[in-house]
């Protein structure tokens, strides 16, 4: 981040503070609202196909996109303060077992691999290698912010990861898109991102971009990468306001034909079944973190019950789960999300799809 933008963020701060304590009545209303647990959290597409939605533009806005699978961010300043200061956080007592481990990677069987294997770095961070070529997915190598702890510290020089041929974001909030982290790739790296983003790379002066719209298709040989829809939303600058750029899933067939379909952050939504009969896929890779509260953070990430649920839809062979053990950003602790996933696997009779990777480790295919 640069100082320009820690200063705007600041100034944003202290200005949202003060209408917070110029408005009493409206914060409390906001505060004492009742709950909207059983509200639905997606807007449904009642036989909509998604690709008519894409085809037709209902993401686009006149000055940046909106998100036609979710409801409005109105309000949302006033769901921060009421989660943040006025509801109690009943995981709090378990935040003392949350681990903090190092992330070491041997990078030679990786590389003297000839197929295909897919390796979890730490938070959304994924590493697919098919015989020397790699691509990375929303590269985060430390802490995002210093006031927000890293339980997964890499215990080794991020300029040994070998270098990638792509890079891939979802999208732009900021554990996703860290342009520290970015920095240690060449210039020329090629980075494949939803539309936007301009601003951002161009700082780091990384020109080599291809920018997907929803359903665009990007080709290298036999590798080819689909930008998907998902129900999301992104946001860089409080000052200028939410999605002035896009979001998204991708979806990577290899070159030897093996299906990766990667969720980024999503919220549930009923368009999992269209894409499971629209694509075979192989592996879902899904976030899973930063689920709770779910009245607060069920518009913006799926939970463990929810991931099954689309899994099933999608009829994936096999899930990985990431987005866990790395940063705090919901109320559950950071260990939680694997063991509620393999719960309600469990409870479904479908433990036998979890890839149960840790921090660091690789599935060899």
């Amino acid at each position: 981040m640069t100082r320009r933008n820690f200063i705007l963020k600041l100034l944003m701060t202290l200005k949202s503070w003060m209408i917070f304590n110029l408005m009493p009545d409206v914060a409390a209303a906001a505060v004492s609202a009742g709950s909207d647990k059983d509200l639905l959290h997606y807007t449904p597409l009642n036989g909509r196909r998604l690709r008519d939605l894409a085809r037709s533009g209902e993401h686009h806005g006149s000055d940046g996109f909106v998100n036609p699978l979710g409801p409005g961010r109105q309000g949302r300043f006033w769901q921060v303060m009421k989660w943040k200061f006025f509801s109690p956080n009943r995981f709090k007592k378990y935040f003392d077992d949350e681990p903090v481990t190092s992330v070491s990677i041997d990078w030679e069987p990786l590389n003297a691999h000839k197929g295909l294997s897919v390796t979890f770095l730490k938070h959304a961070s994924v590493v697919i290698n098919e015989g020397g070529r790699f691509i990375i997915v929303d590269p985060v190598f430390a802490d995002i912010f210093w006031f927000i702890k890293d339980f997964s510290p890499l215990a080794f020089d991020p300029r040994t990861i070998p270098a990638p041929q792509h890079v891939l974001i979802t999208h732009g909030h900021y554990d996703h898109l860290d342009t520290a982290s970015l920095a240690y790739f060449k210039k020329d790296t090629h980075i494949v991102t939803p539309l936007g983003y301009d601003q951002n790379f161009k700082e780091l002066g990384m020109s080599n971009r291809t920018q997907l719209d929803w359903y665009n298709r990007y080709r290298d040989g036999g590798l080819e990468i689909t930008l998907l829809p998902c129900n999301h939303w992104t946001m860089r600058n409080p000052i200028t306001g939410p999605n002035r750029s896009l979001w998204g899933s991708y979806l990577v067939r290899t070159a030897g034909g093996y299906t990766i379909y990667i969720s980024g952050d999503t919220a549930y939504f009923d368009g999992f079944e269209q894409l499971g009969k629209e694509y075979d896929i192989d592996l879902a890779i899904f976030n899973v973190g930063a689920y709770e509260p779910r009245w607060f953070m069920a518009q913006s990430h799926i939970n463990p019950r929810e991931t099954v649920q689309a899994v099933k839809e999608l009829n994936a062979r096999k899930l990985l789960v990431v987005h866990w053990g790395t940063f705090r950003l919901g109320n559950e602790p950071v260990h939680f999300p694997p063991m509620q996933v393999k719960h309600e696997l469990e409870k479904e009779g479908l433990l036998d799809r979890l890839v149960d990777l840790k921090h660091g480790e690789t599935l060899f295919i």
